[in-house]
């Protein structure tokens, strides 16, 4: 996160982090084969994402209490309702991932990867989940986003990462983006800068992953 000052908007303290949203992503339902091995398992998934706006061209999204308009949701326990209305990732994790798709000999992984391809809605910049806490509120625009937790990966990562392991590499990575609920409701683009108004700081996102993370190392 890049240098902090505070200025006063709507009688809130926000922060200038330095971070920009660089896409905002949504998805529909549709068939995902999950059988890697033995194509033909399939279940219903919103997961593969598609970029509605980017930082060269900034088209207007609008967010509602339960995300993006015209984001879809094919199971609430994973992904969706109130509490992880909205789903982040940063850009700089992409790089590493892509190195993980290359070992794994997936086909094509030598290619850049697309916004959106870890399920975000919100691909941004300049904000790790090491910065964040439980309570931290992000401002966009007209939006504000509450941090609520790091995303659990189910076994449709695997799916779109294209290899088994995908999943215990985010646990043990702490590379696992945020789930954010919707405060205030709104128009947002991307390209426009992310501020922070700080929560209470008592449970960080680290800690979260931290706990994650010793977990997966001692599983086989």
């Amino acid at each position: 996160m890049g240098d902090q000052t505070t200025v006063a908007h709507n009688g809130e303290n926000v922060r200038d982090i330095g971070a920009t949203v660089l896409s905002i992503n949504v998805g529909a339902i549709e068939p995902l084969d999950v059988g890697l091995s033995s194509e033909g398992l399939q279940v219903e998934s919103a997961i593969r994402k598609r970029s509605i706006s980017s930082a060269s061209e900034g088209a207007i999204a609008e967010v509602k209490k339960v995300g993006f308009v015209g984001d879809e949701q094919a199971d609430l326990s994973v992904h969706g309702g109130l509490d992880k209305a909205v789903y982040l990732y940063p850009v700089e994790h992409y790089a590493w991932w892509r190195e993980r798709r290359i070992e794994a000999g997936v086909a094509h992984a030598d290619r850049p990867l697309g916004f959106g391809a870890l399920g975000e809605n919100l691909t941004t910049q300049g904000v790790l989940e090491t910065d964040l806490w439980i309570g931290d509120v992000l401002v966009i625009d007209e939006v504000r986003l509450r941090v609520e937790a790091p995303r659990s990966p189910c076994f449709k990562l695997n799916a779109v990462m294209g290899y088994r392991r995908a999943v215990k590499h985010m646990y043990q990575s702490g590379f696992a983006g945020v789930y954010l609920s919707v405060v205030q409701t709104g128009s947002v683009r991307a390209g426009s800068p992310i501020g922070l108004v700080p929560g209470r700081r008592e449970e960080s996102i680290s800690g979260m992953l931290d706990l994650r993370r010793s977990r997966a190392r001692r599983e086989p």
